[in-house]
């Protein structure tokens, strides 16, 4: 068990960190999942609007990589499009 106060500090925000992220993913996975059972085009396009923007958001904090948003989104806007 550590006892330097730093350390226990540093486990303290590791674990907010951890639980605000793991929240932000699971709502990028929702927001996905929102876009692709979207059949309405009106809906999708605000879904994806949406989604995108979430996206942006979580790779500027750095919950994912700005790649990883890069790609998702081109994906998705090229599942939209077909």
């Amino acid at each position: 068990m550590p006892k330097s106060r730093t350390v226990l500090k540093r486990q303290r925000q590791t674990e907010r960190r951890r639980l605000r992220n793991k929240a932000a993913r699971s709502e990028l996975r929702t927001r996905e999942r929102r876009v692709r059972a979207a059949t309405d085009p009106a809906v999708l396009q605000t879904e994806l609007r949406d989604l995108q923007k979430r996206l942006d958001q979580a790779a500027a904090e750095g919950v994912i990589h700005p790649n990883k948003a890069a790609r998702k989104k081109s994906r998705l806007a090229k599942l939209a499009k077909s």
